[in-house]
């Protein structure tokens, strides 16, 4: 049991990561940093976009539109940080 919990956190942690990643592409994306027209960033772009876009959007409908700040993956990435706490604390510490 413990073997598949160190495997969910290491998803959960996999996955963090791959946000933040998208975050600072859609920030280089938005100022014209990296060149859009280039079919590598084009590629690495959606496929950030495809790995986090579904869990995303569905946080999106219930936020409140902020103008061009986009507070949906600072939701997600507090409730990816709380369901690892909670297999911390609660249900990690008691598997044999």
């Amino acid at each position: 049991m413990r073997a598949i919990l160190d495997v969910v956190f290491i998803i959960l942690n996999l996955y963090t990561w791959v946000i933040i990643a998208n975050v600072i592409f859609s920030w280089l994306y938005a100022f014209n940093v990296v060149n859009s027209s280039n079919q590598f960033i084009a590629m690495i772009g959606q496929t950030l976009y495809n790995l986090t876009e579904p869990l995303l959007r569905p946080i999106r409908r219930f936020l409140p539109s902020m103008g061009g700040l986009d507070l949906s993956p600072i939701v997600l990435l507090l409730g990816i940080f709380l369901i690892e706490r909670v297999i911390g604390l609660y249900v990690y510490p008691y598997v044999f």
